[in-house]
């Protein structure tokens, strides 16, 4: 009855407010405008041909070096440098694209997954009358709705639970996200809703309950945040765009105009990383689409130009997917410190994030344990008392920067832009900065309109609304049972291609290996508990991988999902890499420990190191410690101190239970603090005291040794595979 009372006083208390907030959306406008805008088929406007493959790398590189003079050339192959490669060429501009490291390698690999208007900006938009605010969620949810409907096999809508824990909360929220509706207009995705108690907690059954009032449920998109930025890239070149990744600019070129004798940027000198090979490219207009790297790119042009990003970073975790249901993310509004926390279901796992703090621009952001523990505080908050949420259960982590900008061409420069900013040096130089990731396409149609008009290019309107990406074509939701039926793939891989690689997965089957196997026929797995297969790893090298952090975190989300399980598929990976880019032995040692590296400082790994040291404290009860060395004596029979492999082996043969040499000596190793090959009682006192506080989990070596323990004299399967534990 308390309930129902709320949803009327909220209807009541609601209508005013969304009677005057649909005025301010100028709504009927809106939609007869925009309404049919999923329903655009512009590729039929494109005029330009498109071909059934893209180019080789080398075969870009090629087009790069002979190419006298492009009308276009982009410096950035994230988001929305690589959304303005494809406008540009999609309107019968010549274009070039170079990226410095791999597409999406940046910030655009390292969002929140979330294709979304922005909740919160609809909220400062209304308090504070905002109206730029306003703009920028009405023209992120337009395009919203665009990019779900170009990339269907990348992307879908998403339910988001907002929990109400005060009654005066229920009306105020419900206020917002209607009016998020309202603004959405026709491109809404579905219509949100309230919940009770019961019904959230029968959706979410691992929300906190005391003083739950009720919920309300509401709908974003949620995407494959670097698989989408590649499927941007790989249809520009497609189209004709000469895209290359691992190519440099070292310096602007700078002609003087005969007209006004000014100098005016024409190209660039670059480098290909790979090759050392240095070579101008020549263009009418340059474009600096680089992120948090803008202002380096604008010095080039001007060293006394001042600065406009300010870069934030963004670190997000990833769990278990036990810590989230299968399809509905939660929302935390306001923070201990008035932050938004996401806690999302992505590719069966659970992603939680984002902080918001002030950075330096790096190639290489490493997230911090003290934002790690921030976002888990933040989400013991939300979950239920019942639900032990650990530290050990962080499988990977990582920061992103996010380039906040100043606008130049404003007369507050100071004040930060919530918006994108289109900006034109003296030289002509085009700068494209800020926005979001949902808006890279109408970044990038503004950024090519304002090229035209100012180098005058001769070419239309934007022609990307409706314009399916790689692998959109003829991708369909039951796609992935042909591949099955087909080819005989696992149903959870053929599904993994099919929302990956849209109708290109069917390329990846055919190159699949047999496994030897009665079921599945083909299909070699990189990792077991994840659907990537061998496969995938020749494919990426056509999709212009050329480092084994390319497959790993790009091609692959392996690096994303579980960091451990990223460096357990590493070797496999660099042999197969090797052979299709020749790589020597040197080479390939080189890519392993590039690899290493990245993982260990970048994605989280480091971390691990940091939970359990040979420092590390000692916490156990006294009854504990008795029990655990008990539990090590039993191996250790000799009484050493320390245990091998070869130790592990008796007492495994003990039982009849064989497990590979190279499966223990990793089991070892991740508990080997010290790396002398052999494991120490106060090493295994130390992880035991780390798992009893939760900083560690899915110690393979602490299961393994339990189960023995339990089951001496007995014939049992040990589980080796890693658990759900983590970092």
């Amino acid at each position: 009855m308390a309930f129902q009372k709320a949803v009327k006083g909220t209807a009541l208390i609601g209508g005013g407010a969304i009677a005057t907030v649909f005025g301010l959306s100028q709504f009927s406008q809106y939609r007869n405008k925009h309404g049919t805008l999923v329903n655009v088929q512009a590729a039929e406007a494109v005029t330009v041909p498109i071909r059934h493959d893209f180019p080789t790398r080398e075969e870009q590189i090629s087009i790069l070096k002979n190419t006298p003079e492009f009308d276009v050339l982009i410096i950035g192959g994230g988001a929305t440098g690589c959304g303005c490669a494809l406008d540009a060429v999609t309107r019968g501009l010549k274009t070039a694209l170079l990226e410095r490291d791999d597409f999406s390698s940046g910030t655009s690999s390292r969002s929140t997954k979330l294709i979304h208007g922005g909740v919160r900006y609809l909220q400062k938009a209304i308090m504070k009358l905002d109206l730029e605010q306003y703009r920028m969620v009405k023209e992120a949810l337009q395009e919203r709705a665009n990019l779900l409907e170009i990339a269907p096999h990348l992307s879908a809508p998403l339910p988001i639970m907002l929990p109400v824990y005060k009654w005066w909360q229920l009306p105020y929220y419900w206020v917002g996200i209607k009016l998020y509706d309202i603004v959405a207009g026709s491109q809404c995705l579905k219509s949100s809703y309230v919940l009770s108690k019961s019904r959230a907690l029968e959706l979410f059954p691992m929300l906190r309950k005391d003083k739950l009032v009720g919920a309300i449920v509401y709908y974003d998109g949620q995407h494959n945040d670097a698989r989408m930025n590649l499927a941007i890239a790989l249809t520009a070149a497609r189209y004709g765009a000469a895209t290359a990744n691992y190519t440099e600019v070292l310096h602007l070129l700078k002609t003087t105009d005969p007209g006004s004798g000014k100098q005016r940027v024409c190209g660039a000198r670059c480098r290909d990383v790979l090759t050392g090979q240095e070579f101008d490219v020549k263009a009418k207009c340059v474009i600096n689409a680089t992120g948090p790297f803008t202002d380096s790119v604008r010095k080039m042009d001007d060293e006394e130009v001042p600065n406009i990003c300010q870069p934030s970073a963004g670190v997000h975790i990833v769990m278990p997917g036990y810590y989230s249901p299968d399809n509905m993310g939660l929302l935390d509004p306001a923070t201990s410190d008035g932050r938004v926390i996401f806690f999302l279901p992505w590719e069966k796992m659970t992603i939680a994030g984002t902080t918001d703090s002030p950075t330096d621009v790096t190639s290489h952001p490493i997230p911090t344990e003290e934002d790690i523990n921030f976002i888990l505080n933040e989400v013991r908050n939300y979950l239920s008392v019942d639900v032990e949420v650990r530290r050990g259960d962080v499988l990977a982590a990582w920061s992103g920067i996010r380039p906040l900008v100043t606008d130049p061409n404003s007369k507050d420069t100071q004040s930060i832009s919530r918006n994108h900013v289109v900006a034109i040096s003296d030289s002509g130089l085009i700068t494209i900065a800020g926005g979001k990731w949902t808006t890279y396409r109408a970044m990038a149609q503004d950024t090519i309109d304002a090229a035209i008009q100012t180098h005058g290019l001769n070419a239309g309107s934007s022609k990307t609304i409706g314009l399916r990406l790689q692998g959109a074509e003829d991708w369909s939701p039951t796609l992935y049972i042909r591949l099955v039926q087909d080819y005989g793939l696992e149903s959870e891989v053929a599904q993994h291609l099919a929302t990956t690689y849209g109708d290109k997965a069917f390329e990846v089957a055919k190159i699949a290996q047999v496994t030897g196997k009665r079921w599945p026929i083909v299909g070699k797995r990189l990792v077991s508990e994840f659907p990537y297969i061998e496969a995938e790893v020749i494919y990426g090298v056509k999709e212009y991988a050329r480092t084994a952090v390319d497959m790993v975190s790009r091609r692959t989300r392996l690096a994303f999902l579980n960091v451990q399980a990223a460096e357990e598929a590493l070797p496999r990976i660099v042999d197969i890499m090797g052979k299709e880019l020749n790589w020597n032995e040197q080479k390939k040692k080189e890519e392993l420990q590039a690899a290493r590296k990245f993982l260990y400082y970048e994605m989280g790994y480091k971390v691990k190191s940091d939970q359990l040291t040979d420092s590390s404290e000692i916490t156990l009860a006294p009854a504990d410690i008795e029990r655990y060395k008990k539990r090590f004596h039993m191996f250790d029979k000799d009484k050493k101190g320390f245990i091998t492999i070869l130790d592990v082996q008796r007492v495994l043969e003990s039982i009849s239970v064989q497990i590979d040499e190279k499966t223990l000596h990793d089991i070892l190793n991740e508990v080997d603090l010290n790396k002398n090959g052999q494991v120490e009682l106060i090493e295994f006192l130390q992880l035991m005291s780390a798992i009893q506080k939760g900083h560690v989990s899915g110690s393979r070596l602490a299961v393994l040794m339990k189960t023995a323990e339990e089951n001496l004299g007995q014939r049992v399967v040990i589980p080796v595979d890693r658990s759900g534990g983590g970092l």
